[in-house]
Formats: structure tokens, C-alpha cells, sequence
């Protein structure tokens, strides 16, 4: 049965009847298996106005029942994950395995978020000058807003909402058009967990929902993932209305092979890493880059483990990598292997020919890729791909494997693959990125951390979640106050100095 997905507004979901819709699709048959309603001018208006009536009763809800709803939220996503884990597959593509890592990745920083009483202390100087005293506080902007990618339609807004409800704002989603119905389920858990209504909105839609958000006067912050291209848009179009803006975007992420590293370590990890939810992330692996006296060796052991990979369905248990989301984005990431052998690369692995579990009926197919003798210059290498392609590059050592990283405009994360610690700590201290694993190939941080790169994967001065994330959801207040005795009083005209 066709499935229809609408806004979620105010605590329910929205009434009437859209302008417009687009459509669902289920990537593995590539059929329409739904509708979601786009907004208009005016839903973008009502979810604001929404959030704007419930923000001062949320703001000046005690920090215990904010943490209660938390924890009532937190027990409901970890009991609800498969059937989340199940939407997502439906839509998006990736196996429900990768899908249900996705729920438990997301629930972590709800488990963060659940320590705000601590997170949200202050500071206090007693008796800076005679009988005053100074203290800080930070407290919640207001309305903000969630832009969020279809890679992880659970992960990445949990990214966002979780802190910024924690501290006190309202928050207003809006997911990806791709994949909406996971931000719905989580609203309504929202809701069984005691959340007041109008302090949780999900907006669906596409270019005009965006715009009404970051245009919005009412709407004080914007949190964006996406690519490259929209982040810079969007942080220029939100931080040109006023607004405080986190834009994190695209990334070109590198994995470092020395000489001295596990290759059988390295071979699991650049299929791993390269191949997880069919390279749809913002931290796969997409250039390998080997020294070139191993590289032979690398390839020959990442041959023999895609050889062994099973590309299916996501709701079949054998399956090890699903779909691409899209029909357009397959075409758009297959396109990149005739290009660069046009531009002198050598075609290792083939994805179009890799089988399909089932059959290939008319899903969204590519197989896991890999193009050799990759050079900067190729478009394999310039673009970031996000599909299910390995650039191999060949280098001659460290130092050029290093200034090959540093050279790229992305900074998103890297991975450096050896057994000797002394160049591995050069490695952290040299690179020029942002997040950086060490025999580690997707160094996404705990939750206590905070996630985002450099350079051109990042527009805003904030990273997403941990400490990062409460400060740009809050504002600090700085607070001089002196109680005097009823005996003293007096008028004194002249400028207030220490004493």
C-alpha cells in the first residue's frame, strides 16, 4: 500500500492537503512506494510560529523534567530501533544491519544530551570587587532549525536535536525529501516521551522549505550536513539573515598505507570503510593511497575480499550492501568509472558487473568499484563521488602521501594505516583535518566529542555535537551583582572602578 508522509507540526501531524508532493522509492526495486508532502510558504510559517509558542514554557522548564522527557526518549528509541532500522532500509537503501548501527550511533549523543544539568553549568567569582559578585550562564537561543542529508536520515538529525532540546530551544527538522518517514516515527516517540507540543517540528520539502527556514526572522540558528556546494549556501544565505549557522559539508577522505601496516588490517578496512552503505557517507574511505612498493600487494587482497561481498536488498539478512539511493545518483557515480579511464585510470573492479542478490530487477545497483593509478587531476578524484568507488593513488612515501592529504580542499577525516608510532604521531600532528584515525579508518568521535572537518567540509566556526554542540545552541550571559546592606545608600556619580 502507498505510504503518504506529512509534517509534523506543533505536536501532530499536519492538516490540508499540499501543493505539492514528491515521490518515495523503495532503491532496491526502484519502485514508488509513497508520497511526501513538500511545504509551502505557510507551513514553514505555522511549524515556527509552533516553535515559537512552546519556547519559553520548554526554556524555563527545570533541568530535571527536561531530562526526565530525555530518558523517556532515549528508553523509546532503543526499544523502537528496529523498526526505525526497517524504515530506513525501505527508503534509503542500506542494509538494515548498517541501518540499525545508524539508530545506536544516533542514540548516543540522546545519551549525552541526557548529562545537560552538568553540561550546562556556569561559571561563579565571588567577590570581585567589594561585594559583588560575577557569574556566567548559558541559556537556549530559541527557535533553531536541522537541515539533514538522506545518507542518515536518523543519525545526522540526532546530530542536532537532541542537545539543542536539552538546553532549552525549539527545534524545527527538516530531513531529507528522500527518506522522510524515520523523522516522523522519532517525532512521535518525541511525543510519547512527554515532550510539550511545538518544541520537536519536522518540515518536509525541498529548496523552498530550506530557504524558509534560513530566511525565516524567528528561526535563530541552522544546523546543515550535506555537500559542499549547499553548505556554503547555506551558511551564507542564514549567517546574511542574522542567523548562527553550523554547515558541515562534503569530504574527500583519505586512508594512508606505509609500508610497515597490517595489509590484511588495510584491505579489510578500505573495503569496509570504502563499501559501508554503498559509500553513501561523509566518512568513507575514497582514496586509498599506497606506497607504491605495497600497492600491487593491497589490490590484489581488496580484489579478493569485494570478490566475496554480497550486494542485495536491505531486508534480505545476506546482504552486505544495499542500493544507491537514486537512479540518477547510480548513474551519476557508475559515470565516474568510464571518466577516469577516459582520463588514464585503470578500471581494477568493476561494480557493474558484480551480482545482485535476487536479481538486479530495476533497483538503484553498483557494485563495489575500484579505479588504480588514480592521479589528482581526475575527476574520480577531484569530486567527491559519495557512491561506492576506491580511488587507489600511488605515492613514494610519506612525505608526498602527506602533502597529497594537505593539498586536497576537503578536510573532513583521514586515516593513516601503519605498525610505527613515531610516524603515525607525526601523521595526527601534520595533517590538515579535521578527524583522524589511526588503524582506524572512520574515526567518527564519541558523542562526548564533538564531529567536523576543516577547510571546505566545514562552514561556521562550530562542530556538531559534544561541548561543540551545547555552545552553539546556547549563549552565554555574564552577570555582575551586588546585594547592598539597607543601611547603605548614597548617590555616586563618578565611573564605576574595581576596589
Amino acid at each position: 500500500m502507498s505510504k503518504h508522509v506529512t509534517h509534523w507540526i506543533g505536536g501532530k501531524p499536519a492538516a490540508g492537503a499540499a501543493e505539492r508532493r514528491g515521490d518515495i522509492y523503495n532503491p532496491a526495486t526502484g519502485e514508488a512506494t509513497g508520497t511526501v508532502d513538500f511545504a509551502s510558504p505557510a507551513d514553514v510559517d505555522a511549524a515556527v510560529a509552533a516553535a515559537r509558542a512552546a519556547f519559553p514554557g520548554w526554556r524555563d522548564t527545570s533541568l530535571t523534567k527536561r531530562v526526565a522527557v530525555l530518558f523517556r526518549f532515549r528508553e523509546l528509541l532503543k526499544r523502537h530501533a528496529p523498526e526505525l532500522a526497517e524504515l530506513i532500509s525501505a527508503e534509503h537503501g542500506k542494509v538494515r544491519s548498517d541501518a540499525a548501527g545508524e539508530v545506536a550511533r544516533g542514540l548516543e549523543v540522546v545519551e549525552f544530551a541526557c548529562g545537560i544539568p552538568h553540561l550546562l553549568k556556569g561559571g561563579y567569582s565571588e567577590n570581585v570587587s567589594t561585594g559583588v559578585d560575577a557569574y556566567s550562564i548559558l541559556q537556549p537561543l530559541g527557535v533553531v532549525a536541522g537541515i539533514s542529508p538522506f545518507n542518515f536520515p536518523a543519525m545526522v538529525p540526532m546530530w542536532m536535536f537532541p542537545v539543542a532540546i536539552a538546553c532549552g530551544n525549539t527545534f524545527i527538522l527538516k530531513p531529507s525529501e528522500k527518506d522522510p518517514s524515520a523523522s516522523v516515527r522519532i517525532a512521535e516517540l518525541w511525543a510519547e516521551a512527554g515532550l510539550p507540543e511545538g518544541v520537536f517540528n519536522v518540515l518536509h520539502g525541498d529548496k523552498a522549505a530550506v530557504d524558509g527556514l534560513l530566511e525565516h526572522e524567528d528561526v535563530k540558528a541552522v544546523s546543515f550536513v550535506g555537500s559542499t556546494p549547499i553548505a556554503h549556501y547555506v551558511y551564507e544565505t542564514a549567517a546574511r539573515h542574522g542567523k548562527r549557522v553550523q554547515a558541515l559539508g562534503g569530504a574527500k577522505n583519505h586512508m594512508v598505507v606505509l609500508p610497515d601496516a597490517d595489509l590484511d588490517l588495510a584491505a579489510d578496512a578500505a573495503v569496509s570503510a570504502g563499501f559501508g552503505s554503498a559509500g553513501e557517507r561523509c566518512m568513507a574511505i575514497s582514496a586509498v593511497v599506497a606506497v607504491e612498493g605495497i600497492a600491487d600487494d593491497l589490490l590484489e587482497r581488496i580484489r579478493a575480499r569485494v570478490a566475496e561481498l554480497r550486494v542485495g536488498p536491505g531486508d534480505d539478512e545476506r546482504s552486505e550492501m544495499g542500493p544507491l539511493v537514486t537512479r540518477a545518483h547510480r548513474d551519476k557515480v557508475a559515470g565516474y568509472l568510464e571518466a577516469g579511464v577516459r582520463q588514464g585510470a585503470t578500471l581494477a573492479i568493476d561494480g557493474r558487473v558484480h551480482p545482485v542478490l535476487g536479481g538486479a530487477a530495476d533497483g538503484f545497483w553498483l557494485g563495489p568499484s575500484l579505479l588504480d593509478r588514480v592521479t589528482p587531476e581526475m575527476s574520480c578524484y577531484t569530486d567527491e563521488i559519495f557512491g561506492p568507488v576506491l580511488s587507489l593513488i600511488r605515492v613514494s612515501g610519506y612525505t608526498e602521501a602527506l602533502d597529497l592529504v594537505n593539498a586536497n580542499p576537503y578536510g573532513n577525516g583521514t586515516a593513516i594505516f601503519t605498525n610505527d608510532g613515531g610516524a603515525a604521531r607525526r601523521f595526527q600532528n601534520e595533517v590538515e583535518v579535521g578527524m583522524v584515525g589511526i588503524n582506524v579508518p572512520i574515526p567518527v568521535p564519541m558523542a562526548y566529542y564533538s564531529f567536523g572537518g576543516w577547510k571546505k567540509s566545514l562552514f561556521g566556526d562550530s562542530h556538531a555535537h559534544g561541548m561543540e554542540g551545547v555552545h552553539f545552541y546556547t549563549r552565554t550571559k555574564a552577570v555582575t551583582a551586588r546585594w547592598l546592606d539597607p543601611s547603605h545608600g548614597g548617590v555616586e556619580l563618578g565611573f564605576p572602578t574595581n576596589g
